[in-house]
């Protein structure tokens, strides 16, 4: 029978006390930290108040230095802003919000100093910033991944900052009320630009102050033209609107205006033909003549005008037209990725069809143009043989033709006053429906509290103090103790 006696592994015996001895010098050494820990505690925790005092007193010392900023955010909202364009059609400008004209208004609003200097101050420290949505940003660089390039985005909301230094010293509570009056007077301003009719508008009888019987005729054509165009395109943009103060819409004061036009209007005007009226019939003349040659001026040059865009449409019309819907035969033949969608066959043709609507309009534009010259000329030219022929007329007497048109006069200048009146009151009820909210804040006002910024510094420097009194502990120093040992 067989016995084996087994030997002691010598590695195995080893590498058991190798890891007990470690053991034992890692509990050494986390106990001498903990201890030294320990004892170094107080002055850790008298660094901690130390750093937190600092931190504190130093940010109060330096707060008049440090700038103090105040934001707000401001949202437009009127037709045109989605293209970046004003109402009149002009480019929209963001920096408009601190135009030198809108921030002397919310300084004189709030009391300040309104020298130019102090002005420029303010303007100088007014920072406007567009606020552009993730989900905008995501979809843009979805559409940039796919190949073609985003179109410019025309931000709504925007950021509006005051920050105030040593240069311009201003409370935290004259940043908050200068910001929204501000945005109060850019808003009343845009209402008064947009929103408000022209001061000549419905002026006709201050121009007829001191023009004679013959002109009134050139004159209130002209104006019921531009009333009919104006009524015409409110009609189109605001069919359901009705003005509470009038209780009127556009399309009922077009109807009045044309009655107007037909009825009283003309029986006027129908007076002054059939008595060939007029002050001096002579000055007459020679105002229509001298009109004449102003009109015949205009029609030359409009039609120069048009002839040099009709000679453009004529060549532009000798080419072909290609009107392509797409070519994407090369694309699918390239191995490429990126390869483009529109070869630039396409693309020339569609410049091409371009430029040629664009003639097209031109064309039609000028011809309409030159069409109202003669028009009005043709009018003048009636207005003048029927002067020369009542002033060759051995019949001068006018005082029945004078006293049968004072009353109907009278009456055409009331029933017009009221008429523009009501328009006017009509479109400003229409101008604070579409315009009142153009420009307002879309946010309450923000100030960075200063108890806030005394939080961070004051941890900042607990921080510190207890990381440094940790350090020392650690380095076996112990502030003051050597102190205590002597005594």
């Amino acid at each position: 029978m067989n016995t084996s006696v087994q030997q002691p592994n010598p590695k195995s015996s080893h590498t058991h006390l190798d890891e007990i001895y470690v053991d034992q010098i890692d509990a050494i050494e986390f106990r001498d930290v903990f201890l030294r820990l320990r004892r170094g505690l107080r002055q850790s925790l008298g660094l901690a108040l130390l750093g937190l005092a600092i931190g504190a007193g130093g940010l109060a010392l330096l707060s008049p230095l440090v700038p103090a900023s105040t934001s707000t955010r401001v949202v437009f909202s009127f037709p045109g802003i989605e293209r970046g364009e004003n109402p009149d059609k002009s480019k929209f400008q963001p920096d408009d919000l601190r135009a030198p004209a809108i921030v002397a208004e919310a300084m004189r609003r709030q009391g300040l100093d309104t020298s130019e200097d102090f002005q420029a101050k303010i303007r100088n420290a007014i920072t406007i910033e567009g606020i552009i949505p993730d989900a905008v940003v995501k979809a843009r660089d979805r559409l940039r991944a796919t190949g073609p390039t985003p179109p410019i985005y025309i931000p709504d909301e925007y950021t509006v900052t005051l920050t105030a230094n040593q240069l311009l010293p201003l409370t935290r509570t004259q940043r908050e009320h200068f910001l929204v009056e501000l945005v109060n007077a850019a808003s009343d301003d845009f209402k008064r630009t947009y929103g408000q009719l022209p001061v000549a508008f419905g002026g006709v009888f201050e121009t007829l102050r001191g023009a004679d019987f013959p002109e009134y005729e050139i004159v209130f054509n002209h104006e019921i033209a531009n009333l009919t165009d104006y009524l015409t395109s409110q009609v189109e943009t605001a069919k359901s609107f009705r003005s509470p103060t009038t209780n009127l819409s556009f399309k009922e004061l077009l109807e009045m205006t044309n009655l107007f036009s037909q009825i009283q209007l003309n029986e006027v005007l129908g007076v002054i033909h059939e008595n060939g009226l007029a002050r001096n019939r002579q000055t007459a003349i020679l105002r229509m003549d001298h009109y004449l040659k102003q009109l015949s001026f205009q029609e030359n040059h409009a039609i120069e005008d048009e002839k040099v865009v009709r000679d453009l449409l004529t060549q532009a019309q000798g080419r072909e037209q290609n009107y392509a819907l797409g070519v994407k035969s090369q694309v699918a033949a390239s191995s490429r990725n990126d390869a483009p969608v529109l070869d630039q066959g396409l693309i020339d043709s569609l410049i091409a069809n371009d430029s040629y609507n664009f003639l097209v309009r031109k064309a039609l534009d000028a011809g309409l143009r030159v069409r109202e010259i003669q028009s009005g000329k043709s009018r003048v030219i009636e207005v003048r043989d029927n002067l020369l022929t009542f002033a060759k007329s051995s019949t001068s007497d006018q005082s029945a033709g004078l006293a049968q048109i004072k009353q109907p006069l009278t009456e055409l200048e009331t029933n017009y006053d009221r008429l523009v009146e009501n328009i006017r009151k009509t479109h400003r009820d229409f101008a604070a429906q579409v315009y009142g909210h153009a420009i307002q804040l879309s946010s309450g006002v923000r100030t960075p509290s200063l108890l806030l910024w005394l939080a961070i510094a004051g941890s900042i420097g607990i921080f510190i103090g207890v990381a440094l009194g940790v350090g020392l502990s650690l380095l076996g120093i112990y502030i003051g103790e050597a102190k205590r040992n002597e005594l």
